[in-house]
């Protein structure tokens, strides 16, 4: 962190729409410098530089991913950011710890489990904890979930039902990039379901056991588009004249963060942005039912659909005392070729979705009137504005004067997380005094390395589950 008034050193690693994020907040905090941006895509770089421009800040070095780890101690760097592909985040995390850096990557902290086996070592080796941007924990909604369930609202919790729709829009995105290859996303339960992973893991303060599934490519791709009559024949969209009514295209054109970003940047490493989605080599599923065993005997239901007519999610909580519904509406449908004009999408973006909704949530006792729960107002954007929240607690307001978010945050440094990595993930009801950890709702906002490999670990036994037809423990999917 900052050293008297001179600004900490932090390099973002993969700059795609999503750094924008992270390139943009770290420029706002007066007590932070983005001094270098590493990516193989210099177009791509040029695009971050010209937003710490924009910001008043001075321009980063420029690393190529080769550079990474020498330059790490050679330029003085003490925060890394990765927010690269996927399956390429352990490659940065590891040299950043054994350099001594504060780490923070995106979700999902890793794609395999020999990788997430490999970042779980080096922290124990180190002594250096990383913190995952698992936002979802900030959304305001569900931190009164979490106070609702761990005040015992509905008593001990034996089952959730949690469904999870993405639209034809944000859904189809998925398998128009480079998410759609689960060598390089870990599929949709990994990439996508640990954020709910993760929050279950939280709200329950549960570890997952057992998991068993099905999953299926049944909308998008060749074969599915051509039984639904929705494919086109094109490549990509960009200059493709049966892309130009398609709804499930995208016209990177259209967009001057996207061309920036992508179509001019196409060039330097010839990856497309805006594939069809009913092509051919979409290895990921776009529906997926799973059933989950938890420690504390828990079970939970989930179904992920990709292809949904409206977005959002509905999550049931059935207890002992009573039942906890939430509802969240994103949008209740979504026209035909809406276009865009951020680079950064909408809900998990700056925008919302056309036709927003909202939440609710309803608690249901025994022997009592069901009544609703009041919620703050509700952030479309940004992740039902976990976003912002986030970044307050991992790198402080961008106010220093404001001062922490909640009090109850404390330290804004992921390192406050367990004391011991080896002793296992976190029972938030069983963190020790000396970890500086309580169960308050605050205080377990932060998401270490260990709710990391604790949201993986489920999408993994998932994948590992929909190949073999049966139910998968969770220690087996970490054994090497």
């Amino acid at each position: 962190m900052t050293v008297g008034s001179t600004p900490s050193r932090a390099v973002v690693v993969g700059t795609g729409s999503r750094a924008q994020m992270f390139t943009e907040a770290l420029a706002r905090r007066p007590r932070l410098r983005v001094a270098a941006l590493c990516d193989p895509n210099p177009v791509r770089i040029a695009h971050h530089q010209r937003l710490l421009k924009e910001a008043g800040e001075p321009a980063a070095a420029a690393w190529s991913p080769e550079e990474f780890e020498r330059r790490l101690r050679a330029d003085d760097i003490q925060e890394v950011v990765v927010t690269c592909v996927d399956a390429l985040h352990d490659a940065y995390i590891v040299p950043a710890l054994r350099a001594g850096c504060r780490v923070v990557t995106e979700k999902p902290m890793t794609t395999d489990a020999a990788k997430c086996r490999r970042i779980l070592e080096t922290v124990r080796e180190t002594g250096n904890h990383l913190a995952v941007a698992f936002n979802y924990r900030f959304n305001p909604v569900h931190e009164e979930v979490h106070r609702q369930l761990s005040g015992g609202a509905i008593g001990e919790v034996l089952s959730v039902h949690f469904e999870w729709l993405l639209d034809t829009r944000h859904g189809a995105d998925y398998f128009r990039r480079w998410h759609r290859e689960k060598e390089h996303s870990g599929g949709l339960m990994v990439h996508k379901s640990s954020h709910h992973f993760d929050l279950v893991n939280w709200w329950l303060g549960a570890r997952p056991e057992e998991v068993f599934g099905y999953g299926r490519l049944g909308f998008y791709g060749r074969a599915a588009g051509e039984r639904s009559g929705y494919r086109r024949e094109y490549e990509r969209a960009h200059g493709a004249a049966a892309a130009r009514d398609d709804p499930f295209a995208l016209e990177l054109a259209e967009s001057e963060a996207m061309r920036s970003l992508y179509l001019d940047a196409e060039g330097e490493d010839g990856y497309h942005r805006d594939r069809n989605v009913f092509g051919d080599d979409i290895t990921i599923e776009d529906d997926m039912a799973l059933l989950v065993r938890y420690d504390t005997g828990a079970t939970m239901t989930y179904h992920l659909t990709a292809y949904s007519p409206w977005e959002g999610y509905r999550v049931m909580f059935n207890g002992t005392r009573g039942r906890l519904e939430l509802e969240v509406e994103e949008s209740a449908w979504q026209p035909p070729l809406l276009g865009t004009a951020s680079g950064r999408g909408t809900i998990h973006g700056d925008q919302a979705l056309a036709n927003a909704g909202g939440p609710r949530l309803v608690l249901r006792p025994l022997w009592e009137p069901p009544r609703e729960v009041e919620l703050p107002a509700f952030d479309h954007a940004g992740h039902g504005g976990g976003d912002e929240r986030m970044l307050d607690v991992l790198y402080g307001p961008v106010d220093p004067a404001d001062g922490p978010v909640d009090p109850a945050d404390g330290p804004v440094d992921p390192a406050d997380g367990p004391v011991d990595p080896a002793d296992g993930p976190v029972d938030p009801a069983a963190a020790t005094e000396a970890a500086a950890v309580d169960a308050s709702d605050a205080s377990r906002r932060r998401a270490t390395e260990e709710d990391g490999a604790l949201a993986l670990v489920t999408g993994l036994a998932a994948n590992r589950s929909f190949v073999s037809g049966r139910p998968v423990a969770t220690a087996d999917v970490m054994t090497p």
